[in-house]
């Protein structure tokens, strides 16, 4: 599969449309089967961390007050993802805070966003759970750190996304998981899941 960035906002809440900013971004950069290349920073939006997010996640208002600006680091991070396509766990949420952030540097996203939790409903459909922490217990995954804090988060689902791959190579016998492949699974119903993949194996 070719590069993908994976990247993990923490945030003040879990709307930018409401308010809500970022307050902390990780990338890391997936190619040939491992993590080549790492982001991470704080972000200080001007915007207050709430008591229960703050507890959560464990960034707190001192924390935010001695980070770079929100806009100085999202220049920073999107430099350093530039154009290739990018990966999240639960892509809904860090796609509009992506989005949001981008906008307020006057830039806009050019690529897709593969969403792992999405991919993994279709091809660990016997998960207890489809939250990051969850799938890590269960495929056994390394935890790279803290949850809720987005280097971790990043690494994490990076390590997923790898699990996933070889979940289509070794289980589905498809030679070729291009990100192509994986917005389509991602996309398709449980119902359309065995056509598409029997597509991609060229049957």
């Amino acid at each position: 599969m070719e590069a993908v960035a994976v990247i993990d906002f923490e945030t003040t809440g879990l709307s930018p449309a409401q308010g809500d900013r970022a307050t902390e971004i990780a990338a890391v950069i997936v190619r040939d089967g491992r993590v080549v290349d790492r982001y991470q920073s704080l972000m200080n939006a001007g915007v207050r961390i709430p008591a229960y997010i703050e507890s959560l996640t464990g960034i707190s208002n001192a924390m935010i007050r001695s980070a770079p600006p929100a806009a100085q680091v999202m220049r920073e991070v999107a430099d350093f993802v530039g154009g290739i396509p990018m990966v999240a766990h639960n892509a809904a949420f860090d796609s509009k805070f992506w989005d949001a952030e981008l906008a307020r540097i006057e830039r806009t996203r050019a690529q897709e966003f593969v969403c792992s939790l999405l991919l993994s409903r279709r091809l660990l459909p016997l998960a207890p759970s489809h939250r990051l922490g969850a799938l890590v217990e269960y495929a056994r995954l390394p935890v790279a750190g803290r949850f809720h804090r987005a280097l971790a988060d990043a690494e994490m689902a990076a390590s997923l996304l790898l699990r996933l791959e070889d979940e289509l190579r070794q289980r589905h016998q498809v030679v070729q998981v291009s990100v192509e492949l994986l917005c389509r699974i991602q996309r398709a119903s449980k119902a359309q899941l065995p056509r598409c993949l029997a597509a991609a194996r060229g049957v």
